[in-house]
């Protein structure tokens, strides 16, 4: 048996960790299945989940080993940028500080 961590967002500023025990050369895709039907994942039945190893995407087949950081990754809702974007149009006019005489 081996030992990954499994982490995913399901919504934005909302984090689920937790352990999975997995036989040995089990797969990406397995974990995930294995992740749905955890108590606390339950939401990896209802979307579409991409997944990945410590921080990149990975194919489904790949095999995991001992002490892996198994990732769902789920769709964006918009544009990072664009969402950036929008909070600064909606936040207050920054303060600026006056421009200091520059010394010759």
């Amino acid at each position: 048996m081996i030992r990954v961590d499994f982490v995913c967002s399901p919504e934005p500023r909302r984090v689920v960790r937790f352990q999975l025990e997995l036989p040995e050369g089990a797969t990406l895709l397995q974990a995930l299945r294995a992740a749905g039907a955890h108590p606390q994942a339950g939401f990896l039945e209802q979307g579409d989940f991409d997944g990945g190893l410590w921080g990149r995407r990975q194919p489904l087949a790949t095999e995991l080993t001992d002490g892996d950081r198994v990732e769902a990754y789920r769709a964006l809702r918009c544009d990072p940028k664009e969402a950036r974007r929008l909070r600064y149009r909606q936040s207050p006019a920054p303060a600026r500080r006056p421009k200091r005489a520059e010394q010759a």
